[in-house]
């Protein structure tokens, strides 16, 4: 059995976009850098552009879904997403070529296959039109992508806690946020139910929650102007060690880049 591989080509407020895949073929999950980038940061690590089985989309933002029409009209490659969320795309300013023969529709809750990965979409907590996030099953294994949600519902616990490898969102630091430059109802939306994880809460759940089977934990949509990856790495390090659990032995744990593409991770 082809060994999982993961690489996240971008993560944050300016392009979201996840490759899970094996040796012979992979799905993105969401779209919201260009196509041509795409292709040249999986080419960059020995993948393949044709490898791209399917496109997996959470939900309709713009730096979600930037090139969905571009990889489902012109490169034909099918994206998957509730009716909900094809409706908000299909309304969306920022997607200039819209879905026809590409769009597949999916429910929540409702696995797919598409050759060996068994592909489910959960409910999330956000302000979109709907959101989801989605865990692939392969070989016994469990990758799981939760990224922007205001609170960890119980949809969306029920995953997180069976993962063993896991993308959440910390997006931003309490004190950063409430004492940064932005306007008032602005913190308000990114601090409510339905806008984001900060680190500290993310920390406090995944600490309640590891368990021996959690291998890899990445840190993923991290804010620009609330936070930084050392202190969304060190709120959930000292969270996971107050519990007793050893960072780098048992889990790894890493955030993700919002701009630049990660190493290619090949698990065993």
């Amino acid at each position: 059995m082809d060994r999982l591989r993961f690489i996240s080509l971008a993560s944050g407020s300016s392009g979201n976009c996840y490759f899970i895949g094996t040796a012979s073929f992979g799905i993105l999950i969401d779209a919201g850098i260009g196509g041509r980038t795409i292709k040249k940061r999986l080419k960059e690590v020995g993948i393949p552009f044709e490898h791209i089985q399917a496109v997996f989309i959470t939900h309709d933002h713009i730096d979600h879904i930037k090139s969905v029409g571009s990889l489902g009209e012109k490169h034909h490659i099918p994206i998957y997403a509730t009716q909900a969320v094809h409706d908000g795309i299909k309304q969306s300013y920022g997607v200039t070529e819209k879905l026809y023969t590409s769009k597949k529709i999916i429910e929540k809750s409702q696995p797919i296959t598409i050759r060996n990965f068994e592909i489910e979409a959960f409910e999330v907590s956000h302000d979109a039109t709907e959101n989801v996030g989605y865990t692939i099953h392969y070989n016994g294994k469990r990758f799981t992508v939760t990224t922007d949600l205001g609170y960890i519902c119980e949809s969306a616990s029920t995953h997180i806690r069976t993962a063993n490898y896991l993308v959440i969102e910390a997006n931003y630091d309490e004190h950063m946020l409430s004492n940064g430059h932005y306007p008032a109802h602005l913190k308000k939306r990114i601090s409510g139910m339905q806008g984001h994880m900060n680190n500290a809460d993310t920390a406090d759940f995944l600490a309640q929650n590891y368990h021996d089977g959690l291998d890899h934990i990445y840190l993923c949509h991290l804010s620009k102007d609330n936070n930084t990856p050392e202190k969304a790495v060190n709120a959930i390090c000292e969270k996971l060690t107050e519990k007793g659990i050893k960072v780098g032995e048992q889990v790894s744990l890493q955030a993700l880049s919002r701009n630049t593409p990660t190493e290619l991770f090949i698990y065993e």
